[in-house]
C-alpha cells in the first residue's frame, strides 16, 4: 500500500465548501501514479516508449464528504494485475478522524499509441510485481 497526503483546495469544492464528486478522481490518479513511482515505473518513460495506461473501468463509493482545507490521505493498493492490466483499490481517508470518505477501484490497461491493448514488458512488469508481492506478504503477517 502506498499512501499520499494532501489538503482539499477551495476550487475543489461546491458552494457549501464540500468536495464536488468528480474532484475525487484526480486524487485517485495521484495515488495510482505514486504507486507506480514507488515501483520504479516512470509513466513518462513508458509513454516515450509508446505505451499508454488508460482507465478502462472505475467504481467509486462515496461514504462521507470532504470539506475545504481537510487533510486527506489516499491509500492505494494493487488488488491484482497481469501483463495487460492493473486493478487498483483506493481508500480516501480523513486524516484527523481516520474515517473513510471514499472507496474506489480502477482497472487500467496497457495500450499502444493507437489504443490497442498490449502487454507490458520488462523491466516494468518485474518492478510492479516486486512491490505487489511485498504488499501481499505484508498483508499475511
Amino acid at each position: 500500500m502506498i499512501a499520499i497526503r494532501d489538503r482539499v483546495r477551495f476550487e475543489e469544492t461546491d458552494l457549501m465548501a464540500v468536495v464536488y464528486h468528480s474532484r475525487y478522481l484526480p486524487w485517485l490518479e495521484m495515488g495510482r501514479v505514486a504507486y507506480l513511482r514507488a515501483c520504479g515505473v516512470d509513466l513518462n518513460e513508458m509513454m516515450a516508449a509508446g505505451m499508454l495506461f488508460p482507465i478502462r473501468e472505475i467504481h467509486v463509493r462515496y461514504i462521507r464528504s470532504a470539506r475545504f482545507d481537510d487533510e486527506y490521505e489516499v491509500r492505494t493498493t494493487l488488488a491484482g494485475f497481469n501483463r495487460a492490466k492493473l486493478h487498483f483499490s483506493y481508500a480516501v481517508v480523513h486524516v484527523a478522524t481516520g474515517k473513510v470518505l471514499v472507496e474506489a477501484d480502477t482497472v487500467n490497461v496497457f495500450t499502444d499509441k493507437n489504443g490497442k491493448i498490449t502487454r507490458i514488458g520488462e523491466p516494468w512488469f518485474s518492478r510492479i510485481q516486486a512491490l505487489y508481492e511485498q504488499d501481499r506478504d505484508a498483508d499475511r503477517v
